[in-house]
């Protein structure tokens, strides 16, 4: 029997329009707009100025904190400006923008494409080589990655967990890196293993990714420690901790981190920049975004260098349909609409999806018929309608016992609504209110 959580989740109808694309690699732009904040945490801080000469992999901004990241040049060129440009939410926000001239890389990176398979660095030295690289989680949340390699005081990690699951509708990026890199994808689990002092490390994988685990299947008995696992095909499967549930059986307690059971997860665009990283010393400044619709006419997986314009990737995959109705940043679950193809490529773009007029339409909100699927469906336990009341109405003192912030914003309430309420977003809206009421409180 597959395993899999226990509680809540739906089945959308998949949508894998692209597994057997192969990635291609997109052309470079002329100018590229790379955002300053492309993860969880403090900006980074720009150290290059205008008319600055830099090459590929160059660092431009530098690691805000402990929890951010450093920013590295996808291109080589000149500096144009530096400026506050909008980027997927709509907002405006410092970026740095840089004609293109040459494809002039650091002469530091490895670029030769053979696989690197024996690595003699320590814990310290992967750690640095990480960090430096600006390295953040893949997978959607951009956390970056050096810091869940080191557990809090009296925490220690016991399982590694990656994640191969892109239980998203219609994305295959990382379907298509497991078939195309699974090796190097082997070798930065042992690199994460070693940062992590661990053993025992599991792959997992939804069943309806049958080659990438019988791929990785064949190759992983080389590979001491490392084991797959197949998982039932259930949205959001790939949620940290759901996956964690049902590959180890041990469940993340309200408000904790995966570490309080001994877990640490990462995403498998993760762990093979890892492995160029540390391997090649490449940093993080391209990634696999898969472009796809029912209406797309060349519905592609692309590796994208960051900073790109979102409108290169479109034509790539034969231009915007004329029944587009919306453009989704991500998958349709929980990916979030774009107001311009002229936004950029970021760490954390894993896809573009167009969606047809017919098929982005909000329906009318109905009244609530108390019917409890949005209860039925939630992988966290939680009362959505519940939620959503508690956030029209300003409660955010009972947001908080209500546990609002576990809300993992999957969106299986709002899918499963029969009355089209907007579960999720009020939902997002009682955890911002928590939030900045937690802020407040601590500068008491």
């Amino acid at each position: 029997m597959l395993k899999s959580f226990p509680k809540g989740g739906v089945h959308p109808p998949e949508n894998k329009l692209t597994p057997d694309k192969k990635i291609e690699i997109l052309s470079i732009p002329k100018q590229v707009t790379i955002p300053i904040a492309q993860h969880i945490g403090a900006p980074a801080k720009i150290i290059v100025n205008k008319k600055d000469k830099v090459k590929v992999g160059q660092i431009i901004a530098q690691s805000g904190g402990f929890v951010s990241a450093n920013i590295h040049s996808s291109v080589s060129g000149t500096v144009f400006k530096i400026d506050n440009i909008a980027d997927a939410s709509g907002y405006k926000k410092p970026a740095i923008v840089i004609n293109v001239e040459e494809d002039e890389w650091d002469e530091n990176i490895n670029r030769n494409t053979d696989l690197i398979k024996t690595f003699s660095f320590d814990k310290t030295e992967i750690l640095k080589k990480i960090q430096d690289a600006g390295i953040v989680g893949l997978g959607g949340a951009t956390f970056p990655t050096h810091v869940k390699l080191l557990p809090p005081k009296g925490m220690i990690a016991e399982v590694l967990i990656i994640n191969g699951v892109e239980c998203e509708p219609y994305l295959t990026a990382d379907h298509r890196l497991m078939l195309e890199k699974g090796e190097e994808i082997l070798v930065g689990t042992k690199i994460l293993m070693k940062a992590l002092d661990v053993n025992k490390a599991a792959i997992g994988i939804e069943n309806n990714k049958l080659d990438a685990i019988a791929h990785l299947k064949k190759l992983s008995k080389n590979y001491d420690g490392i084991s797959v696992t197949a998982l039932k095909v259930q949205y959001p499967q790939g949620g940290e901790k759901q996956l964690i549930k049902a590959v180890t059986g041990r469940e993340v307690p309200s408000g904790g981190l995966p570490i309080a059971v001994g877990a640490v997860v990462h995403n498998v665009g993760t762990v093979f920049a890892v492995y160029e990283a540390v391997q090649k010393n490449k940093p993080l400044f391209e990634r696999v975004v898969t472009v796809t619709g029912k209406s797309v006419s060349e519905p592609k997986n692309l590796m994208v260098r960051t900073g790109t314009p979102i409108s290169m990737l479109i034509e790539a995959a034969g231009g915007l349909p004329k029944d587009t109705g919306k453009i989704i940043s991500g998958g349709p679950m929980m990916g979030k609409a774009l107001n311009s193809t002229e936004v950029t490529v970021t760490k954390g773009t894993s896809g573009i999806l167009i969606l047809p007029r017919e098929e982005s339409k909000r329906r009318e909100i109905k009244p609530c018929i108390r019917c409890a699927k949005c209860v039925g469906v939630c992988p966290m336990g939680l009362e959505p309608f519940l939620l959503m009341t508690l956030a029209e109405k300003a409660m955010v003192e009972r947001s908080e016992k209500e546990d609002v912030l576990d809300c993992i914003e999957c969106g299986s309430c709002s899918y499963t609504c029969p009355s089209d309420r907007p579960l999720l977003d009020y939902i997002r809206l009682g955890k911002s209110a928590v939030g900045a009421m937690r802020r407040a409180q601590s500068m008491k």
